[in-house]
C-alpha cells in the first residue's frame, strides 16, 4: 500500500468483561503515546458490531486488535492476514466477539467495500468471568508489546512512521481509561461481581 492509503486501527471488546477489553487497551495505549498521520485512524469499536461498517468501508487496510481464544496459554500473541482473519458467518471462531464482526466483515464484503488488506492482532485472554474487572496482570503485560507490534506493521509494512506524543487525550473519557477505571474498581466485597448470595437464594426458593 502507498502511504495515501487510508489505514484503520480498530481495537474491539468489552471493557466491563477483564481481558476482553484488550483490544480497547491497546489502541487505548497508541493514542496516548504516539501520533499519527491523517492516513490512520485509531479507532475504540468496543462491541459496537454493524455500526462499524462505514468504518470499515472508508478504509483501504484494517488493523483488528482483539482477545482471541486460540487454545494457546494465556497472554499468547498472535498476528493473522488476509484468509487467515475469520471475515465469515460459520467460520471458525476465534474472537470472543467473533460473530458481531464477522457480521461487519461479510456486510463490507457482500458491498464490495471490504478493506483489501486485513490483519488481525490477538492475545489470548486468562479471564473473562470478572464482571468490572480489568485486565488480568498476564494479559496486561502484553498491552504494551501489542501496542508496539501495530506500530511496527504500521512502519514496516505501510511506511508510517508515528511521533511519540505521550501523554496526549485519549480516544474516550478519562472516567474509562484503563488507569482510572481499574484504579476505581470497588473490592469484591463492596461490590459483589458473582452475583448476591441473597438474591440468588431468592430465586431458588422461587422456581422450588
Amino acid at each position: 500500500m502507498n502511504e495515501n492509503g487510508r489505514i484503520l486501527v480498530l481495537g474491539i471488546g468489552n471493557i466491563l468483561w477483564a481481558d476482553e477489553g484488550f483490544g480497547v487497551r491497546v489502541v487505548e495505549r497508541l493514542a496516548a503515546d504516539w501520533r499519527f498521520p491523517d492516513t490512520v485512524t485509531l479507532m475504540d469499536g468496543g462491541t459496537q458490531g454493524l455500526y462499524l461498517l462505514p468504518h470499515l468501508e472508508a478504509a483501504d487496510a484494517l488493523i483488528v486488535i482483539d482477545a482471541i481464544d486460540y487454545g494457546l496459554p494465556s497472554g499468547t500473541r498472535q498476528i493473522f492476514r488476509g484468509d487467515h482473519v475469520p471475515a465469515f458467518l460459520g467460520a471458525k471462531k476465534m474472537s470472543l466477539h467473533q460473530t458481531g464482526f464477522q457480521e461487519v466483515l461479510a456486510s463490507a464484503m457482500l458491498l464490495g467495500r471490504c478493506p483489501p488488506t486485513l490483519i488481525l492482532v490477538g492475545v489470548q485472554p486468562e479471564c473473562l468471568e470478572d464482571y468490572g474487572g480489568g485486565l488480568t496482570a498476564t494479559v496486561a503485560a502484553q498491552v504494551g508489546p501489542a501496542a508496539e507490534l501495530v506500530r511496527a506493521v504500521l512502519r514496516d509494512e505501510f511506511g508510517v512512521e508515528a511521533e511519540p506524543c505521550a501523554g496526549q487525550i485519549g480516544l474516550a473519557s478519562a472516567a474509562v481509561a484503563r488507569d482510572a477505571y481499574e484504579g476505581g474498581r470497588p473490592s469484591a466485597e463492596d461490590a459483589c461481581r458473582i452475583g448476591d448470595p441473597r438474591v440468588l437464594a431468592a430465586l431458588s426458593a422461587g422456581m422450588a
